[in-house]
Formats: structure tokens, sequence, C-alpha cells
């Protein structure tokens, strides 16, 4: 009997086993069998070349407008030469080497067939080079392509969508189908599910459209369900210990340090306090997400709630991305509390605490100092990167930790930090000014509880921002230099933010013609010598030393640095109140919540901001939409949603920076809420009756199916 788990090699050949496992990471009969269509043609019907994307392996079902042979001109022999059409836009193809006259001689005018590929763009024509293709005859329409529906599937350069279509169909012919359905006939029928072997057959062999969308419905459900069933299992662990009860103390440094605010705090940061609040006062473990604009007050509502842990007699920790972003928080808190961060120091306020930063590049001296200010419980609040979830730092009596911009952090490391408690689980708040939608925070951020923060504090200045077309309008990069140097000759600083740091081998492009992008070591330059001379630029990066780059912050946050050129190292936590305009170069190169989250960097203070969006695409293309989507709105949310809309969800998921598919193949984040959400509290129901899924071996085999490897991926969110 052939099973899930049955490897492919005995049943396809070495060869083709070897294609699917190099390409796509397919070794098992289940991995092919959940190896699901992209989308599905019917016979004659041609694809939307226009829905290409560059450096996509594609299929695509076309028609052949035109083909010539001619010698190449740079070396030896031929190349053959074609456009394809869909009827409304074109694709080119090169051929070389004896393929090259193979497709003179097939790829007659008027010809269909389907074309695989790495889609690529030379001088501004999108083109396949060297495609496969498989000629479509009335007869048969591509000899493994026996149905009305053909299933085009994810491929890779080392094995195309047909031969996929072949193995799934040798291997469908023998398989002896699923001996129990993971999921239970009463739940099937509850949610108007089919059985899993005839989704899986229907999936790859459908006879109508409605099959197609019944068997996805089902596999749908398998993915959301075995998704949310590891979150609820994650909530319920998250409680198996308790918390320490972090009760409200009336005249303590929470109160003092309400008494001073020299501001009301907005109604959603009153609201969101008293969420945590409460959360903090209780046993049970707090895991919440602070979601909220750039500039909404995050780091306000975390330092009262980690006010109310010091009340309590504990202490609270600060888990910040980056070194620079922990030392600007630190310096922030401090300033923030004035003579409440100096205990133990002269002019210090009698119910004080102190703020002790803790990072990996410390000297011995001042890390050893740190070390036992923790361990003592002399530091209420301890700020630091990674470093704090080492396994030498102690803390006296872990009462609440603060993770900074949850989007870099793993769910491992948050947990490490949690452990960092003895028998009781600290309270966890995580933060990001990343607004998520709905579904993303029920999926990859599905083991919290969600707060909101949508208003801006008052004496937040507007921010205005504009795409400076430089291919269209060249002058514009003139102005744009002009409008920085009137920001600096009234008092005031600017950021430049490039792509790449510069010392790097630039990132190699099918494109020629597409330059590399801009750096911030050439970008610095070019400033420096030319529209900027006179002014004091300096550079910020990832990798420059530690103490170079507080040194620079320092030096931005005094304005005795005019203009800052930096990599997304500024992304977040960076406040410098006084700088005003920020400059995005090659800002085609970044995404929508990234170009929200960088332009937040300006208007901080009491003078407008302005933030210019650098790029040389032309008008008219998804990307430039993309840019004046930014351009057009200040509302995170807006764009969050926009972003989930243009992004893989692969991506999304993480897949793609951790090098594994995503789990989810065929569940999507922008168009399944329904089903994210039902499966949801399914999932909670069957955990809070059965948290290890004992007396449910087809879910807890479901979720080991479908999450093993890629588990931690997916709900890292690396």
């Amino acid at each position: 009997m052939i099973s899930f788990d049955d490897k492919l090699q005995p049943l396809l050949g070495k060869k083709t086993a070897d294609a699917l496992e190099t390409g796509l990471g397919l070794t098992t009969v289940g991995d092919l069998l959940r190896h699901y269509p992209r989308r599905y043609d019917e016979r004659g019907q041609l694809t939307d070349i226009r829905s290409l994307e560059i450096d996509e392996h594609v299929t695509v079902q076309a028609e052949v407008r035109k083909c010539t042979k001619r010698r190449m001109k740079a070396r030896h022999g031929h190349m053959t030469e074609a456009v394809i059409t869909d009827g409304t836009s074109e694709l080119h193809l090169v051929f070389f080497g004896k393929v090259a006259f193979v497709a003179e001689q097939e790829l007659l005018p008027g010809t269909r067939a389907l074309f695989a590929g790495k889609v690529g763009r030379y001088r501004q024509n999108l083109q396949l080079v060297h495609p496969a293709f498989e000629i479509l005859t009335p007869e048969s329409d591509g000899s493994e392509f026996l149905q009305a529906f053909l299933p085009v599937y994810p491929a890779s350069q080392h094995i195309n969508t047909w031969n996929i279509a072949n193995c799934v169909k040798q291997l469908l012919e023998i398989w002896d189908g699923v001996p129990e359905d993971p999921l239970p006939l009463a739940f099937r029928e509850e949610h108007g599910l089919i059985g899993l072997e005839e989704a899986l057959r229907a999936i790859h062999r459908p006879e109508s459209w409605a099959q197609i969308s019944v068997a996805q419905q089902r596999l749908k459900w398998d993915e959301a369900l075995a998704v949310q069933l590891a979150l609820a299992q994650r909530r319920k662990a998250s409680t198996a210990r308790p918390a320490p009860s972090c009760a409200r103390r009336s005249g303590g440094i929470l109160d003092a340090f309400d008494a001073r605010l020299p501001f009301k705090l907005t109604a959603g940061q009153v609201e969101v306090g008293e969420q945590i609040a409460a959360d903090l006062e209780a046993t049970v473990p707090m895991n919440r997400l602070l979601q909220g604009e750039v500039g909404s007050g995050k780091t306000m509502v975390a330092l009262r709630a980690m006010l109310q842990a010091v009340d309590a007699g504990r202490q609270s920790a600060m888990l910040a991305p980056t070194e620079v972003l922990a030392a600007q928080h630190a310096r922030s808190l401090q300033e923030m509390l004035g003579d409440l961060a100096q205990a133990g120091q002269l002019g210090g306020a009698d119910v004080a605490t102190r703020v002790t930063l803790l990072t990996g590049s410390m000297n011995t001296a001042q890390r050893r100092q740190a070390l036992l200010d923790i361990v003592t419980g002399e530091a209420g609040i301890v700020v630091g990167t990674h470093a704090i979830i080492q396994d030498k730092v102690e803390f006296h009596s872990l009462g609440l930790v603060v993770v900074d911009e949850q989007h870099r952090f793993g769910v491992e490391q948050r947990d490490a930090l949690r452990a960092r408690g003895s028998v009781e689980n600290p309270h966890v708040l995580v933060m990001t000014a990343t607004p998520i939608p709905r579904t993303v925070a029920m999926t990859v951020y599905g083991d919290l509880e969600v707060s909101a923060l949508r208003e801006l504090p008052g004496g937040r200045s507007p921010i205005k921002t504009s795409v400076v077309p430089v291919r269209e309008k060249p002058a514009w990069l003139d102005r744009a230099f002009a409008r920085v140097r009137e920001e600096v000759a009234a008092g005031h600083q600017a950021y430049f933010v490039c792509p790449r740091i510069g010392d790097e081998e630039p990132a190699k492009s099918d494109d020629e013609d597409k330059r590399p992008a801009l750096s911030v070591i050439d970008v610095a330059n070019m400033l420096a010598q030319g529209p900027l001379r006179g002014l004091r630029v300096e550079i910020l990066h990832g990798r420059m030393p530690p103490d170079e780059k507080d040194a620079v912050m320092r030096a931005f946050a005094a304005n005795q640095v005019q203009v800052l050129v930096a990599t997304t190292v500024i992304e977040v936590g960076v406040n410098v109140p006084n700088a005003t305009v920020m400059a995005i170069m090659d800002a085609d190169r970044f995404g929508v919540s990234q170009l929200h989250q960088l332009r937040g960097r300006v208007g901080r203070g009491s003078a407008p901001g302005l933030c210019l969006l650098v790029t040389e695409m032309p008008e008219m293309t998804a990307t430039m939409e993309r840019l004046r989507a930014v351009e057009s709105t200040l509302d995170g949310f807006e764009l969050a949603q926009l972003d989930l809309e243009l992004r893989r969800e692969g991506d999304i998921l993480g897949a793609a920076q951790s090098g594994r598919r995503s789990a989810l193949k065929m569940l999507s984040l922008l168009r399944d809420e329904d089903i994210i959400a039902e499966a949801r509290l399914a999932a909670q129901h069957v955990v809070d009756e059965d948290p290890d899924l004992e007396k449910h071996p087809g879910l807890a085999g479901m979720v080991a199916t479908l999450l093993t490897e890629e588990r931690a991926d997916f709900l890292e969110k690396t």
C-alpha cells in the first residue's frame, strides 16, 4: 500500500525524483500530492501575459506570432527568436544551439503551444530564454494533458509543469488513497467538506470548475485548521505556568510618571493601557500584540506597563532587533523618566528605578556592571538585543517582557526570553509599527491577543509624500536636493535611504538594462561632493562596528550631522524630531509597508515632514502604482491591506527568507478570511478539550504533516 510517507524514487524513477527534489523539494508521495496546481487553463485558453512577474518560473499557453533564425554577433552559431501572444500582449522567446533549429521548424506562426521558463526582461520586453515547449494540436492538447482542464503547476528550471502533471497522473493511478480521513466525519458534515482522497484526486484531475472549488475548500480547511491547531496549542502551552500578578500600586512610580506627563494620553493609549493593566494583574500570562501606526505612541504604552511591573516589585525587559535601536530605546526611556530613572543616584526620585542597557558589544566592565544590576534587581527596566536571552543573563524577578518590532523576532527567541522566569512565565507584550491585516493577525500572530493604536498623539506634524519620477522628470531630482538644502538652512536635518551598503557585490539581474541598486557609500560620496557639498554627511548601516553606529546616531541626534545616508537600519525606533525630510533612493525596491515605516522617521517634531520617493520606474507600471498608493495615503492599515494584495503569500509567511516552501499552498490570507476565522474557533474548541490531540490522532497527524519542517518558519515570520 502506498502511503504519504513513501519516497518518490521507487515509484517514478531516479531521474524524475531527483528533478522533483532538486527543483521543488518534493521527496515523498505526500509532497507531490500536496503540490497543487497554481491555476487551470481550459483547452484553447491563452494565458494573460500581462500578469507575468519578473524572475518567476511560469508556464504559458500562447500563440506564435512570428519566429526567425539569425546568426549571433558575439559568438559562433545561430539563435532563434520568436514572439508569442495572448491576443493583447506579447512575450519574446530566445533559443540557442540545437534547440534553436527545432524551434524554427516547429514554432510556425499560428501554432499554439505551452511554454515554460523563467521570466526576464531584455530591452523593455518580457522574455523567456531557452524555454521548454509543448505543441498543442486539436488531436492532443499536450501528450500529458488529456483532460479539458490543464493543471499548471509551480515549476522550476529542473522540471516543467507538464512533466509534473505526468508524474501526478502516474502516481494517482497506483495510489491506494488515505486509510482514514484526518477530519472526523461529523466535522466534515458540519462544515460541508468532502473527503481528503476525493479532494486530492479532484484538485489534480478535475472535470469541472465546481469540482475544483469543492476540492479547494476542503484542502484550504486542512491548512487553516492545521495552523490554528498549532497556534491554539501554543496559546495553551503559554499559560501552563502562572505569571506573576503585577497589580497597580497607588503612589508608585507609575502614578509619579503619569502626574508629570506634559500632555494628555490619546483615547487609544488609555484604552489599550487598561487592557494591558488588567492582563498584568492576572496570573494567566499575558501574550498580547500591540500594533499601531508609526508615531502612535506604542513606546509610551509599553513604558507605563513596565512601570506597573516595577511597582509590583518585578523587572521588565525590552528587546530590540538592533543595537542602534536598543541604545535609542534606553536613551528615550531615561529621558522620558528623568529622575525616576536615577535610583541610587544623587537627585534621584524616591520611587525611582534604573534603566540598564545590555548589548553584545559592551566591554567587559560595562557588561559586568549591567549583569550585576540585572541579577540584584537594581535595574527595574532592562533594554537590549538578543544578548538579553543568553543563558548567562539572570534576572532577579522578571515580570514583563516587551518585544519591539515583533516581525524581526522568531517565536523561539520570544519563548527563550519568556523562559527567563524560573517558576513563572513573565507577561509578554510584543509591538509592531507595521499594521497587520486581520487574516495575518489570525495566522502569523495567531498565538497572541491583538490590540491596535490608530490615533496619533497631538503635536505630531503632517508628513507629505511625493514621488520623484527621475525618468520622466529628471529636473525634479535637482529640486529634491535643493529642498534638502532648504530644510538644513532652516536648522533641520535629512535622511537619505538606500537599498544596499555598497561594500558588497551588487545582485546580478537578468535585465541587462537594469543597473545595480544605489548604495549608501556611493550616494553619500555623490551628495558630499555634489549637490550637498559643504554639509556634514555621514553614513549608517548594519555592518558598522556598534560604537561607530552609536557615535553617528548621537551626532545626528545632536544636529552635528545634517544629512544621514543609511540603509533600513533606521526603519524602526529611531527618533530625531529635528529631522524633517527623507529621500528614499530607488524607492521601487522597497515594499509598501517598509516605505510607510521609513517615512515615519520624519515629522516627529513641530515642523512638517517631507518624504521623497525617488525612482526611475516609468509611469503606468504596477510598481509605480504601488509608489503612488504610498504617496496618496498616510493610513498604514490601508497600506497593509494593499501590501497583502501585492505580495506573494509565501513572502507574507516568511517562506522566501527561510528558503523553504510555505506551509500554506492553498489557503489565501487575502481571500479566505472566513475559513481562517472558522478554523480558529474550531481549533480552540478542540484544544480546550484535548490539548495534546490524543483523542484526535488524525488531526495530530495533519498538523505534523503540514507543519513539521515549516512550522517554526511559518510561526516566526522571520
